[in-house]
């Protein structure tokens, strides 16, 4: 793994309209090759998170570097520095109908190596490729807006595959996702870290966590980054997760007892009950 901060965010915060308070004091480092999880609950921040991360917003308070530089609206203005990092750095979103706005598959993948100036016969290369690496090479004439929600989760990687980024950064990449896609999409993950991809994933699923990071961040429902570690450090945490309305207790009556106690749960996709 290179030494090269691909990210550093040093006491960032971030309200929106200056008001509501998303981001509180966010400070971490993600080096590239690295793959990184952003575990928080609905509402915590951890989109944008995300966000900042790909100059989609700036910061109100504190400093965001990426590959050494800031990330601010002038920095975006120049246009060499703006293609540069645009090349490196995909974001696919939780919502993907808000990533998809071709009329065509192959037209949604072939938009992004188009930006970037190729030749007609490398952008169709680039998107053959990602159609067939996402298995949707089927669809390709098909129109976004009417696909499943797994088909069109596939389209938005395959979008950002065609260019190939360094970066990946991935908000809630399971979710409404029935568990075969869900697997498939873990599967994809992994795929990238093991090309060397620097993948940054915002989740709650604690189910995908071990599978797809070396490295955890945790935010609180206060908008603070308030633990990191390992997965296995982060997930046996119980006391931490329950706090963070990341993992909750039940309370159980067993045959043999006559009091009610609890037991910390994480809920499967399924619904079942893992005991921990």
């Amino acid at each position: 793994m290179s030494n090269e901060a691909v990210f550093d965010f040093q006491g960032v915060s971030f309200a929106y309209d200056g008001k509501v308070k998303a981001l509180e004091d966010a400070s971490l480092c993600v080096e590239a090759g690295e793959r990184v999880a952003i575990l928080g609950s609905n509402g915590s921040g951890k989109s944008t998170l995300l966000k900042l991360m790909d100059g989609l917003y700036f910061p109100n308070a504190g400093t965001a570097c990426a590959f050494g530089a800031a990330l601010t609206e002038q920095a975006f203005q120049d246009d060499a520095f703006n293609f540069s990092f645009r090349q490196r750095v995909g974001l696919v979103f939780q919502d993907s109908e808000v990533q998809l706005f071709s009329p065509s598959v192959w037209d949604e993948v072939a938009f992004a190596p188009l930006q970037l100036g190729l030749r007609r016969e490398d952008v169709v290369k680039r998107v053959d490729d990602a159609l067939v690496s996402l298995r949707i090479e089927k669809l390709r004439d098909r129109a976004p807006h009417r696909l499943s929600g797994g088909e069109k989760k596939r389209v938005a990687l395959a979008s950002v595959l065609s260019f190939n980024p360094e970066v990946w950064l991935m908000d809630e990449p399971t979710a409404g996702l029935d568990p075969r896609s869900q697997s498939w999409l873990v599967d994809f993950l992994i795929e990238q870290g093991r090309a060397g991809k620097t993948v940054v994933t915002a989740t709650h699923d604690l189910n995908i966590v071990d599978s797809i990071a070396d490295r955890v961040y945790v935010i609180n429902e206060d908008h603070h980054i308030v633990a990191q570690g390992t997965p296995g450090e982060v997930l046996s945490n119980h006391e931490l997760l329950i706090a963070c309305n990341l993992m909750h207790e039940h309370l159980h009556r067993h045959d043999d007892r006559s009091e009610e106690h609890s037991h910390p749960h994480i809920h499967l996709p399924s619904h079942e009950h893992l005991t921990a």
